[in-house]
């Protein structure tokens, strides 16, 4: 049986809209020593580096950790659209559990530029032709920014199956926003109400306002990742391993289907899901919290299903039950979320990974999860990748 992997640091910088933060570099060189700090440990102990993000250039990786240190050690640069940061963390457990290094840091960052995600390269074939195509086909609406059309479409698509309403997704916003009141890290901790999210300026009428879509972020987040006899070596905190993880791409079924769910990724967050619990010995019903991928109101609502948090057909009725907050099943995303904490691509699921070891060991303050001892972490990129990591306090 192969070592786990522990978490042994975290460390991120308060999110910030585009232009209010400091640049890329000096974001991720302070989340990397946050994460340092936090593990009790030199950068020198480091043996490899993975690090993350989508918009930049070539050894960006490079120029954020020189910054903490030129030990010379290999940095290996990734990028897997909005999943990017998780992926350097699958890279970074991966290398520790296979034995190649007995410590590694995962890191994620972004720069974005204000409004919506467009194409950075127009002289080559864009990697979003098929799942574009499939959208003129299923969602029309061209006027539409594209990840709206996208993740709108899969909510219209449940809307049209199972008779869910807007509603429902304003009340998915408003919870989100409650849980980032309790977040000092977080970009929005205004609460709002669902009244307030139906009120907001409409982005497609009868589907989509303003409020139910995360907003471009910059911001970092980094996470130490060891051995048992590493972290017992140097006295280091070893309360949280990862129990399981799995990264999934997309199948046959994302254009096949002819559904927009499975356009943004239904199956392919399912089949990870289903690899962890299986790994584990566990089922949904088993985990305490919940950081999933809610880049939409709409993704949020997709994925209550395709985790297994509830039937398929019955998420509307799993958020009127409120059974997706404290007090209900599953406390999801009580960090805000992407809705309200903020999305910078490449730091997202470090951020993710962030908030639930806090929350296994017990110093999430506000935002604690009661008696938590199993965290989920679900961290989806079109195009596509999905991963989703199980955390468990040891």
């Amino acid at each position: 049986m192969k070592d786990k992997a522990y978490v042994v640091g975290v460390g991120m910088v308060p999110f910030q809209k585009p232009g209010k933060s400091e640049s890329y570099d000096v974001m991720a060189a302070a989340a990397t020593r946050a994460a340092l700090a936090d593990a009790g440990l030199d950068y020198d102990k480091v043996q490899q580096a993975y690090v993350g993000y989508v918009y930049g250039d070539s050894t960006s990786g490079q120029r954020a950790l020189y910054h903490v240190g030129m030990t010379g050690i290999p940095v290996l640069n990734v990028n897997n659209n909005c999943s990017t940061g998780s992926s350097a963390l699958f890279l970074a457990r991966q290398a520790v559990e296979s034995g190649a290094v007995e410590c590694a840091l995962a890191l994620g960052f972004e720069q974005m530029q204000p409004g919506a995600i467009v194409a950075m390269f127009h002289d080559r074939v864009s990697p979003f032709t098929s799942f574009d195509a499939e959208t003129d086909v299923l969602v029309g609406n061209t006027e539409i920014p594209l990840a709206l059309r996208y993740f709108g479409g899969a909510g219209k698509a449940h809307m049209e199956e199972f008779g869910t309403t807007l509603e429902t997704f304003a009340k998915i916003r408003a919870k989100a926003s409650r849980h980032a009141s309790r977040n000092p890290v977080a970009l929005f901790r205004q609460e709002v109400t669902p009244e307030e999210v139906m009120a907001a300026q409409v982005v497609w009428p009868g589907v989509m306002t303003k409020l139910m879509a995360c907003p471009p972020t910059c911001g970092a987040a980094a996470a130490i990742v060891c051995s048992k006899a590493f972290a017992d070596k140097h006295g280091l905190d070893s309360s949280v391993r990862i129990a399981a993880q799995a990264m999934t791409t997309d199948g046959p079924e994302t254009f096949g289907a002819h559904d927009m769910r499975e356009v943004v990724g239904y199956s392919m967050a399912k089949r990870a899901a289903d690899q962890v619990y299986e790994a584990a010995g566990i089922g949904p019903q088993d985990v305490d919290v919940v950081e999933l991928h809610d880049c939409f109101a709409h993704n949020e609502l997709i994925t209550y299903e395709a985790l297994g948090l509830c039937r398929r057909g019955d998420a509307a009725k799993f958020v009127d039950d409120g059974d997706n907050t404290y007090g209900g099943k599953f406390v999801t995303n009580p960090s805000g979320g992407l809705l309200s904490k903020g999305h910078p691509l490449g730091a997202t699921g470090l951020a993710q990974c962030t908030e639930l070891v806090q929350q296994l060991r017990g110093q999430a303050d506000a935002r604690q999860v009661e008696g938590a001892r199993l965290a989920l972490q679900h961290n989806l990129g079109l195009g596509g990748a999905c991963v989703t990591t199980l955390y468990e306090k040891a």
